[in-house]
């Protein structure tokens, strides 16, 4: 009788993973995952972390592991650790991992790594992953799935095609963001604490017009802290040294005064457009800044989305349902749909956590294209070296007792 082994499998984004993942749980695996049918299984993904939070105060056994903390409170690389220890609790005979080195940085993916190793002895792996660069090398069977027909296949040198972005010249906006000024952000000495924790420390960091900046950080640094120091949300921003947009943070300025000046992707606004929309719809709605479209677009603005559409080879799904689209389509889509008015300042947060290597080609595509053709600022958040991208500045978070500190490189 076979028995159920340790398994690498490299997935596209067309996958349903869901489905995929659902038949092992459930004892419906076929071929040579079909040995995991007998056995208890457990799914450590993203997905699973946030649907622990929604019920979190079901769940004593986890919030116990840090003095009663609960998950939510922690950063989302420092989740994943947490997370790791509840499932392993449930003393379960195999762990499903879903690409379980997403948001950890380069220290907790190593780390992360040989915890893994040691877990085989005891307990049975399955890794789903997007990136080759992510398959665990302890692993002897190592497979890709291409269809929903849930084949594992020798991984081929080149999985995909690489799509390309081939046309230059990005759609210009229908009303341009005035703002006349070549400074964005200036920190000068920040400093900002949670119940008595420092979190940042003596933060100086000039943002301006045209530049290209990576922000990294391990996990818990406090790259999520800046953030909503940039994007007006914080209010440990007031007194202090702050600036956004021509305004001292306090002077009485209004959120939107800040807010209008940026575009912002994160990986979690995708799951907020769940409704009928469709993709134009969604785009569409970037020029409002709403959830979905409410408003009745002009024939200019429906023409300026028909444009990028063009531009990321998507124009042909404009009336697909944007929730239907493939993970990197929506992601594409929801970057697109930042920077529509040419914002003075594009945020993307992590942009590329969950997408196959064809996927983060068409994306680091794309963000070049931006950077090349107008004069938007980009602060990009991850914690990768994407090899197509060159940012002008690297700012770093480094932990110390007092609270992260920030060096330029």
């Amino acid at each position: 009788m076979n028995t159920a082994t340790h398994w690498n499998i490299l997935l596209s984004n067309q996958i349903n993973k869901k489905e995929f993942i659902e038949s092992i749980l459930s004892g419906n695996a076929q071929a040579e995952l079909a040995p995991f049918n007998i056995l208890k299984g457990i799914l450590y993904s993203d997905l699973a972390i946030d649907h622990f939070i929604q019920k979190e105060f079901q769940y004593l056994e986890l919030t116990a592991l840090d003095s009663n903390r609960k998950l939510s409170t922690f950063s989302s690389g420092q989740r994943k650790k947490k997370f790791l220890q509840y499932c392993i609790n449930q003393n379960p005979d195999f762990i499903i991992f879903d690409n379980p080195m997403d948001h950890l940085d380069q220290v907790s993916r190593v780390e992360l790594s040989k915890l893994l190793e040691k877990m085989t002895s005891k307990i049975k792996i399955i890794q789903l992953i997007n990136r080759a660069a992510d398959v665990l090398a302890f692993i002897s069977n190592t497979r890709q799935i291409n269809s929903d027909a849930y084949l594992l296949e020798e991984i081929t040198a080149s999985t995909h095609e690489t799509k390309i972005i081939a046309q230059s010249g990005i759609p210009q906006p229908a009303h341009p963001i005035k703002y006349n000024q070549q400074m964005l952000v200036q920190m000068n000495n920040v400093t900002v604490s949670y119940e008595g924790r420092a979190v940042v420390n003596n933060i100086n960091w000039t943002i301006q017009q045209g530049e290209f900046w990576q922000l990294i950080g391990p996990n818990g640094s406090g790259k999520s802290t800046l953030l909503s120091l940039i994007n007006g949300d914080s209010p440990k921003g007031y007194g202090q040294d702050l600036h956004l947009f021509g305004y001292k943070k306090g002077s009485g300025e209004s959120v939107w005064d800040i807010k209008k000046n940026i575009g912002y992707f994160a990986t979690n606004m995708t799951s907020l457009f769940q409704r009928n929309h469709t993709l134009e719809q969604m785009i569409l709605s970037g020029f409002f800044d709403s959830i979905g479209l409410y408003d009745l677009p002009t024939t200019l603005q429906k023409n300026i989305a028909d444009q990028w559409l063009d531009l990321i080879g998507m124009k042909h799904l404009k009336n697909k349902m944007f929730k239907r689209l493939s993970v990197g389509q929506q992601r594409l889509a929801m970057i697109v749909r930042s920077v529509l008015k040419h914002p003075p300042l594009v945020i993307l947060d992590e942009p590329v956590e969950g997408l196959d290597d064809e996927n983060v080609a068409m994306v680091t595509q794309l963000i070049n294209l931006l950077k090349q053709e107008s004069n938007m600022t980009i602060v990009f958040v991850s914690h990768r070296s994407e090899p197509n991208l060159a940012p002008n500045f690297i700012f770093e978070l480094i932990p110390t007792k007092n609270g992260s500190v920030g060096v330029i490189k």
